[in-house]
């Protein structure tokens, strides 16, 4: 197995795109990731987050997107019993290479690592897309990205974008698949421009 392959990853199919340095809050209950946030708590483990292509979060696999982002636990906490709230960190995107479901419905999946995309400098004080991002963050949406701010790198306001603007599920994760953040960034500009924010 190479440097960037990972065997048996736990994956949690979701209704949502986690991007690298993304913040994401999932309340479990489902008795499978009960089982799988344990483990990866326990072992400081990452587990995969894809999005859903076909059916459902709870009840039998669903079909998902190939290439998805590792998440890992940093905060957790039981507010009752059989309900575990985390909050994950985006890592390292992935393409998955197999996958195969265990009996009680959790899929597990052998992936790729991706190459971290190549980033570029913004000009954090006058580049649109980190004016538009930094106003959304000062007019209440600290609790939605995780620290540190990083207005000056085209990957980090690129993502965080992507993450908040009102797209459509597709777009994100076609936004997610690009390895150049110069090209994710310049699609956010154009939208931007044509919304006339």
């Amino acid at each position: 197995m190479s440097a960037t392959e990972q065997a048996d990853l736990p994956l949690f199919p979701l209704r949502t795109v986690l991007f690298p340095c993304g913040r994401l809050p999932l309340r479990i209950f489902e008795q499978r990731y009960m089982d799988m946030a344990k483990v990866c708590l326990r072992d400081g483990s990452p587990f995969g987050v894809c999005l859903i292509r076909e059916g459902g979060e709870v009840g039998s696999p669903a079909l998902l997107e190939d290439v998805g982002c590792l998440a890992r636990i940093v905060e957790w906490d039981m507010p009752q019993l059989g309900v575990l709230q985390v909050l994950a960190r985006g890592e390292r995107r992935f393409r998955i290479r197999g996958q195969r479901a265990q009996a009680d419905g959790l899929l597990r999946a052998r992936v790729e690592l991706l190459a971290e995309e190549t980033d570029v400098p913004l000009e954090a004080d006058t580049d649109l897309c980190a004016r538009v991002l930094r106003k959304a963050i000062e007019s209440g949406g600290e609790e939605l990205v995780q620290p540190p701010l990083n207005y000056a790198s085209a990957a980090w306001v690129s993502a965080r974008l992507a993450e908040l603007l009102p797209l459509s599920l597709a777009a994100k994760q076609r936004l997610l698949e690009m390895d150049e953040a110069r090209d994710r960034i310049e699609i956010l500009r154009r939208l931007i421009s044509s919304t006339g924010q």
